[in-house]
């Protein structure tokens, strides 16, 4: 894939690494209609989810791009060459420009310029069959997860979490253990859907088997970088998930957030379920812990948690479901 003009390196894998992550999991991982969850399989791949992020951290959300993503208009960093890429794929044929759908050259669809995402959808699996000329049938990245292997970690720069919480211990504690890093969570906006949730869980779970995976961990964010303002969810998390000894780390000196900013008695907990994110509650729904302390992470204004969800202790309601066929369950 050629360059973008005035843009000399690409952070992205190898074509021979990502060929051997894909070639060693199912193809596809998980399939709901038209939807799709599989690994990237080339450069371009990778750079499609990075465009993705792009999109929703700086465009939609409220991160600050630097020179280098503003230049490629992709969201990317070292890590990224040394992970494996969970992408949720949408195969719906879409029209270019909307005037093309079905043909339709020379009549004014009104309202729906700009909007082609949204009308292929709308469209739906009525339109698999049809492939008219004027659709683009390269199926379009709709949703990605990172994932960061113990070994690749070590090899590299260790895990991302690093740089905001102290999870050396926590990994020298479970010597023995694999650990797999999850992060870089992104679905466009469209699809933030039980369909797309069902699938990118689907595969994660695939290659948590794959590849033996114990422990998963990570940072999850909440929007805003005022603790005060993030006080109920924050001390919710504080008091009702906090990870015991035996699986806690927390936030580096320097850089660690109170958490217990309120009273575990004073929590409304419904009121707290609701300030939570979405993908913070479906870590807990699985069985994950909260680490200690938060860290405010400013270039993308968020409030950042430590994640920590041992295989063991997931829920067994959750890992039967994943473990199943989600186009089935989910369709």
């Amino acid at each position: 894939m050629p360059k973008r003009k005035g843009f000399p390196f690409d952070l992205t894998p190898s074509r021979a690494a990502l060929e051997a992550a894909a070639d060693a999991m199912p193809k596809p991982l998980g399939r709901i209609g038209q939807l799709e969850v599989r690994l990237a399989e080339r450069p371009r791949d990778v750079k499609r989810a990075q465009r993705l992020r792009y999109e929703v951290f700086y465009k939609e959300l409220s991160a600050v791009a630097d020179p280098l993503a503003r230049l490629a208009r992709r969201d990317m960093d070292a890590y990224d060459a040394v992970c494996d890429h969970l992408l949720v794929l949408d195969h719906t044929p879409r029209p270019k420009p909307a005037k093309a759908l079905l043909g339709l050259q020379g009549f004014e669809l009104k309202g729906l310029e700009g909007k082609g995402a949204e009308f292929a959808r709308a469209f739906g699996e009525a339109a698999a069959p049809f492939k008219p000329k004027g659709f683009k049938k390269k199926p379009r990245v709709v949703g990605a997860y990172r994932l960061l292997r113990q070994e690749a970690a070590d090899r590299a720069f260790g895990f991302y979490t690093s740089g905001e919480f102290a999870i050396d211990d926590l990994v020298a504690r479970h010597r023995g253990l694999s650990f797999l890093e999850l992060g870089r969570s992104c679905v466009e906006k469209a699809y933030r859907d039980k369909r797309t949730v069902e699938l990118l869980w689907q595969g994660i779970w695939a290659y948590v088997q794959a590849h033996d995976v114990d422990v998963m961990i990570g940072c999850a964010s909440l929007e805003g970088c005022d603790p005060q303002r993030l006080a109920l969810p924050l001390s919710y998390l504080h008091h009702f998930h906090a990870a015991p000894a035996e699986w806690s780390a927390s936030a580096l000196p320097g850089r660690r957030t109170d958490m217990n900013l309120m009273p575990k008695e004073a929590i409304d907990l419904r009121a707290a379920l609701k300030a939570l994110p979405p993908l913070i509650k479906g870590y807990l729904r699985l069985g994950a812990f909260i680490g200690d302390g938060a860290v405010i992470d400013r270039q993308f204004g968020t409030t950042d948690v430590l994640i920590v969800m041992p295989r063991a202790l997931i829920n067994p309601r959750y890992v039967d479901y994943y473990g199943g066929d989600a186009g089935r369950r989910a369709a």
